[in-house]
């Protein structure tokens, strides 16, 4: 990508639109449709653009929420997320995500304002949005400052600051009064120096919210220490497999029993780097794409005020 300068913004958008739906009260625009998730994902990036001043912004899509790969590798991945049944209870690949018919109605709509504004959307069939922000990421790292706008830790994995990669973590405070999650977080709030070190801690310690068990037994604070002193999970594993005496006892029966659950664990908590994304240009236009839908999307839903923000925010004629 040429002209790489600035700031590249990088939006896990099903997790701020989601967050919007439930964060902001519902309200009915002219055509009968809700509106609270479209109009609290505009006032984000209105927001962020304020703040920022990003010169590259990509919404990075979920195209497979619940890709086969990391099924396969660890069959309960998010069934708890499955409509309609109850997790644990399934053996089918093909599932539908549970999304509120109130939330369902506005992504169309959603494609469209980002469609209007002629900002960047990135999906890759097969891939979440993680996948995608993880490519992104490898592309352009070191060739301008990243950040990733998200309320998943799972991403805290590509913070590095050698390259100015930092989340902002939404989960507490919003766009507004983010978390800005660099390697000085990462120590202080959990004890490990750097993005990988968070990804074998992730995958140590398991995550109920994903459906990942984990190791029975070893907590987030046990795991930070394993991680920490072993300096990966792959030397962890060594040390297991070589009979390191500083591991003995229950810690050592734990981590021998969870041996065929870390065989795949990392696949599924790991970011993949290299999905096909193609060729995007990421850069933030200079004019709206297309003002005759955007004006349409905001006669018909109501969105006046939130597209004027946008586009004042993202300086587009």
């Amino acid at each position: 990508m040429a002209d790489m300068t600035g700031r590249l913004l990088l939006l896990d958008t099903a997790s701020l639109y989601f967050r919007a739906f439930y964060g902001v009260p519902e309200v009915v625009g002219p055509s009968g449709v809700p509106t609270n998730a479209v109009r609290g994902l505009l006032d984000m990036i209105a927001s962020l653009a304020e703040r920022a001043r990003p010169s590259h912004l990509a919404a990075c899509w979920d195209n497979d929420w619940r890709p086969a790969f990391r099924v396969e590798a660890i069959p309960t991945y998010k069934t708890h997320r499955v409509a309609g049944a109850a997790a644990g209870s399934l053996d089918t690949t093909v599932l539908e995500e549970e999304v509120p018919d109130g939330l369902a109605v506005q992504v169309p709509i959603i494609v469209d304002a980002l469609a209007a504004l002629g900002l960047a959307r990135v999906g890759v069939d097969g891939h979440e949005a993680d996948d995608v922000i993880g490519t992104l990421v490898t592309l352009h790292r070191g060739q301008l400052p990243i950040d990733i706008i998200t309320g998943d830790r799972d991403l805290f994995q590509l913070v590095d600051d050698a390259n100015e990669v930092r989340v902002v973590y939404t989960a507490r405070g919003g766009v507004r009064n983010p978390d800005l999650v660099d390697e000085a977080f990462l120590l202080e709030k959990y004890g490990i120096p750097n993005g990988p070190a968070y990804a074998d801690m992730a995958a140590l310690r398991g995550d109920t919210s994903d459906g990942l068990p984990g190791v029975a037994g070893i907590g987030e604070k046990t795991a930070a220490k394993l991680i920490t002193t072993y300096g990966s999970l792959q030397a962890l594993r060594a040390a297991i497999d070589s009979g390191d005496p500083a591991l003995k006892g229950a810690q050592r029966a734990r981590l021998e029993a969870g041996a065929d659950y870390l065989d795949v664990a990392p696949k599924v908590v790991e970011v993949v780097r290299d999905a096909p994304v193609g060729d995007v240009d990421l850069r933030v236009p200079t004019a709206v794409a297309d003002p005759a839908l955007m004006s349409r999307l905001a006669v018909d839903h109501g969105l006046t005020n939130s597209f004027d923000r946008v586009v004042s925010a993202l300086r587009l004629s």
